[in-house]
């Protein structure tokens, strides 16, 4: 599992025990709504950073874009194909 993937179940009430293949462990008190929420902030802030920087314009130009922030998200987290 990807390090941030951990650290963001970690703040949303996991904890960090290995047991069998497992690296972290939740309960009742892990919230499944704040850790998605997260994601999905991680996921915005990815592709507001990377389409920020093109200046051009046109759909080739916002195309690179959205695929350039697609590609960083699978690397942020570990998703790559």
């Amino acid at each position: 599992m990807n390090q941030r993937i951990q650290q963001l179940a970690l703040e949303s009430g996991a904890w960090h025990q290995v047991y069998d293949q497992k690296r972290f462990m939740v309960d009742s008190n892990f919230d499944v709504e704040r850790f998605a929420e997260l994601i999905v902030k991680e996921c915005i802030n990815g592709i507001a950073n990377d389409t920020a920087n093109y200046e051009g314009v046109g759909m080739m130009s916002y195309y690179q874009g959205v695929q350039d922030a697609v590609k960083s998200i699978r690397k942020h987290f570990g998703a790559e194909e």
